[in-house]
């Protein structure tokens, strides 16, 4: 195989079974003048394997502008080097976004070498509608986990995640707040010998009793358009009642608790209501 000199090839590599491999990306490295690894020794147990010798440089998330004005010097030098992540596709919620940029601005050609996803691979079996999002790492924080995911809960298409599995439990409790009404699928191990899929309605789905390791891939279904019908007369007497005690925000999420109808809907006849009564 000829490759191009000056480039930047992306190279896709296994997420679990070693034999999900492309020919192309086996080859594209065996003909790479450097190969730019997240972890230089989860790299080697795959270059080992395909008896690929070839020079390594740590490229990750700490080290990325560090190492930006080397590799672009490589690359102008006519070098040929490749980007690999620890499993899949470089970029995608791994290190890769920063060089792919530079290599852009300083005409440097970028080749993609496609292979392995557990964005497509989760999604194919899912048994969900393929019109879908792919957002990657949801935010740590609780406060602002619950902002993203009250904008996210509103899209109708199906969405995917990765989720560190230690706090499976602490999201999978964000999500039946908010994609009430919709299935939900975890991947876990896609392609390794402990392959797992988990399945439900995501109101119906258990929390994990024990700890699990690693990264899972989480899906959530399209959401049904057809709205649940809105007794406006229920909300009315609920709202009347609350709002003695309760601030407008507050009786807007206790509603929404146990009615799972459309937020912006509660709050605007929460809000006259509030209105009439002051003009009364």
């Amino acid at each position: 195989m000829r490759l191009s000199t000056k480039s930047l090839y992306i190279v896709s590599t296994p997420i679990g079974n070693l034999d999900d491999i492309t020919l192309r990306a086996i080859e594209v490295l065996k003909n790479s003048d450097i190969i730019l690894c997240e972890d230089t020794r989860r790299s080697l147990k795959l270059l080992n394997h395909f008896k690929i010798n070839k020079k390594l440089i740590s490229y990750h998330k700490f080290n990325e502008k560090k190492e930006l004005n080397s590799i672009i010097k490589y690359l102008n030098q006519g070098k040929i080097l490749s980007l690999i992540s620890d499993a899949g596709t470089p970029a995608l919620s791994d290190p890769g976004r920063l060089l792919i940029e530079n290599c852009i601005k300083h005409k440097i050609k970028i080749v993609p070498i496609p292979g392995v996803s557990s964005i497509t691979a989760s999604m194919s079996i899912s048994g969900f509608k393929d019109q879908f999002l792919f957002y990657g790492f949801l935010p740590k924080k609780e406060k602002e986990l619950e902002k993203t995911l009250s904008t996210l809960g509103l899209y109708t298409f199906s969405q995917i995640f990765f989720i560190p599995a230690i706090k499976i439990n602490f999201y999978l409790k964000k999500f039946k707040k908010f994609f009430a009404g919709r299935r939900i699928l975890i991947a876990k191990e896609i392609s390794k010998i402990h392959e797992s899929f988990f399945r439900d309605e995501i109101e119906k789905i258990n929390m994990f009793k024990t700890s699990i390791k690693g990264e899972l891939t989480v899906v959530i279904s399209e959401k049904n358009t057809k709205d649940k019908f809105l007794d406006e007369n229920k909300i009315i007497e609920k709202a009347r009642m609350y709002l003695k005690k309760y601030s407008l925000k507050d009786v807007v999420e206790l509603i929404f608790e146990t009615e799972k109808i459309n937020k912006k809907k509660i709050y605007q006849i929460c809000l006259n209501l509030k209105k009439n009564e002051k003009n009364n």
